[in-house]
């Protein structure tokens, strides 16, 4: 590699990190059913990330195992409170849950999300309030 190779990679290097700095944050999360509120005894969990952009766009995936999970969501609530439905998820396969593409927060709720007052939470049939959960991380 030349002086002008390498003085191009290291331009191109830094505008990459740059331009990540100005993203949002990422959640990678574990969702379990010690995180409901009330908490839920079970053996299904759930892993996946969630992540909202600077301009509040939300993108994402979860899959849970040891359940059928009949509906997810992203609600706004802090750790050990329950709360509405912000972004309703989009079952992609039997275990796969989607955000819905061009999914975006209100400018209030990005507030909300920078405070870790959002979650993620899988329902079922026996749990209709939800049987695993975990809180997205800014």
């Amino acid at each position: 590699m030349n002086i002008k190779q390498l003085s191009l990679w290291a331009a191109m290097a830094s505008a990459t990190l740059a331009g990540c700095a100005g993203m949002g944050g990422g959640s990678s999360l574990s969702l379990d059913g010690g995180k409901e509120v009330p908490p839920v005894s079970t053996a299904a969990s759930g892993s996946g990330s969630i992540t909202v952009g600077a301009d509040m766009s939300v993108s994402g995936k979860i899959t849970t195992t040891g359940l059928n999970g009949t509906v997810a969501h992203i609600h706004n609530g802090a750790a050990g409170a329950n709360g509405p439905v912000i972004i309703p998820l989009t079952k992609s396969g039997d275990n796969d849950w989607l955000v819905p593409a061009g999914a975006k927060l209100t400018a209030e709720q990005y507030e909300i999300y920078k405070k870790g007052g959002l979650y993620v939470n899988v329902h079922t049939v026996a749990n209709k309030g939800g049987e695993i959960r975990d809180q997205l991380r800014p």
